[in-house]
């Protein structure tokens, strides 16, 4: 995707994930960083409902994350560009495994995937426009991406070993593919960048139809 393409020649980013503005970079997208002022509650967008199914759930976080990203730039006289925001869950049936809380509670929810096959759900949601009514003030477009994960076993020892990574905490299921633990990961059916948080095939079409050309 050409750097040059688009009316602003650059998207904003509105996420802190390292992975997503890694996989931007490897299809030649410019962005800057929209993130969250210090005022904001960023966290609290994520809370489930009580007996939300998971793929509701991440289009409905995606969509409140992208809401929050054009009122923040609506309010900050920055230039005007399509504004890119994403989201990801680990499922287990129709349980949601978010980030891990500590290091119980990621071995926890290592153990469960153990053996199994689970889903990861990511919704990218592009917005154009920075009106605050968002009911008029720009467009928004939405994709999820579901890929499905099975892990081999895992033992106690390479659960106990992953955790005092440290790599499971802040990233949804207590794994991240890009990790030691992929050598873990007997089968993947679905898209490893969607798997990694930024699923590649579905945001370039997103950006195409904001505007942009491949």
């Amino acid at each position: 995707m050409s750097e040059s393409t688009g009316a602003a020649g650059f998207i904003y980013l509105a996420s802190q994930s390292p992975r997503r503005a890694q996989l931007l970079t490897q299809i030649g997208v410019r962005f800057e960083l929209l993130l969250p002022r210090a005022d904001e509650d960023a966290e609290s967008l994520e809370a489930g409902r009580a007996g939300e199914l998971p793929a509701v759930y991440v289009e409905r976080v995606t969509r409140a994350k992208l809401h929050a990203a054009r009122l923040r730039l609506a309010a900050s006289g920055l230039a005007a560009a399509p504004i890119l925001c994403a989201d990801t869950t680990v499922a287990l049936g129709r349980r949601i495994l978010g980030k891990p809380l500590d290091a119980h509670d990621a071995a926890a929810t290592l153990r469960l995937l153990s053996g199994k096959t689970h889903r990861v759900i990511t919704a990218v949601a592009v917005g154009t426009g920075a009106g605050r009514d968002m009911g008029t003030g720009g467009r928004e477009r939405v994709a999820v991406s579901t890929s499905r994960v099975r892990f081999a076993t895992l033992t106690a020892p390479i659960i106990d070993a992953y955790v005092a990574s440290g790599e499971p905490f802040g990233k949804a299921g207590a794994y991240a593919i890009q990790s030691s633990l992929a050598a873990w990961i007997e089968h993947i059916d679905g898209s490893y960048s969607g798997v990694m948080g930024l699923p590649l095939f579905e945001t370039a079409q997103l950006l195409r139809r904001a505007g942009w050309r491949a």
